[in-house]
């Protein structure tokens, strides 16, 4: 209760200046965040806490551009969670190209040896469009692609977990790909009230901007193929364009994001 009390004394205490100072502004963020935090499932105060005053906050200030992006991509409606065969024919084939590449390259053997003394390790071989150099050299990741932004592969160490946090942009789409064979259910993520396992399902796709906790609860190491895909819409060249902008302006920021990673260079 206490705590809860410190919260509302925190919003009164930030909030009634800025209404006071810029009240059009305010309200018009207030508005924003909660229609953005208002898709989660399901809607606890927890879940509007850590959004409105937590690791949420970044999302919060982006709500208005990611609002902008829901109309964009109008008719295709934001499922929160996908299938592979919610998306468009041309998708589905791009996406079995890249795991195909992925499968092919047997990047497990790769990685293990470079990725055991960190909690939590990332490579990126594309990062919003730009293609990055870094230790392993897959050619078919820096090809063109018509709708796959980012690709990198995710490593959690042994009985290693994220905490609950909210994705930044909906320009685009989480793709995950469990690289490895898990053998129980002690490794899977969390997107509000649905659980996805990897043993059972390896591929898993979402809107990363709702809150999730992925979890790492074996002896083994887990490897995940971390992909950014367009989202579906009429205008791919509107959001061709957002994603440049957003690689841009997330160099000086990846820190934000990434603070809790090994992100792993050439």
């Amino acid at each position: 209760m206490n705590k809860n009390l410190k919260y509302v004394g925190l919003a009164l205490g930030v909030g009634a200046p800025l209404i006071y100072v810029v009240p059009k502004l305010t309200i018009f963020y207030l508005l924003c965040g909660i229609y953005d935090v208002s898709r989660n499932r399901p809607l606890t105060w927890a879940v509007a806490k850590r959004y409105f005053f937590g690791n949420g906050v970044p999302t919060w200030l982006l709500s208005p551009i990611n609002i902008v992006m829901d109309i964009l991509t109008l008719p295709f409606w934001n499922k929160g969670v996908y299938r592979l065969e919610d998306f468009p024919s041309e998708y589905q084939e791009e996406i079995g190209r890249l795991l195909q590449v992925a499968r092919q390259a047997d990047l497990v053997g790769q990685l293990e040896r470079r990725s055991g003394e960190f909690p939590r390790t990332m490579f990126f071989f594309k990062w919003y469009g730009v293609n990055v150099n870094t230790i392993l050299d897959v050619p078919a990741f820096h090809q063109r692609w018509n709708y796959i932004q980012t690709i990198g592969v995710s490593v959690f160490n042994k009985k290693v977990s994220t905490s609950k946090h909210f994705g930044p942009l909906r320009v685009t789409l989480r793709v995950l790909y469990n690289l490895n064979d898990m053998e129980d259910k002690s490794a899977y993520i969390v997107v509000g009230d649905k659980t996805s396992y990897w043993r059972d399902n390896k591929l898993f796709i979402f809107d990363d901007t709702l809150m999730h906790q992925s979890f790492n609860e074996t002896d083994k190491l887990r490897y995940c193929l971390f992909v950014d895909i367009l989202r579906p819409s009429l205008l791919r060249r509107v959001l061709v364009s957002a994603v440049g902008v957003t690689s841009l302006c997330a160099r000086s920021v990846n820190y934000l994001f990434y603070k809790q990673w090994k992100v792993v260079e050439q």
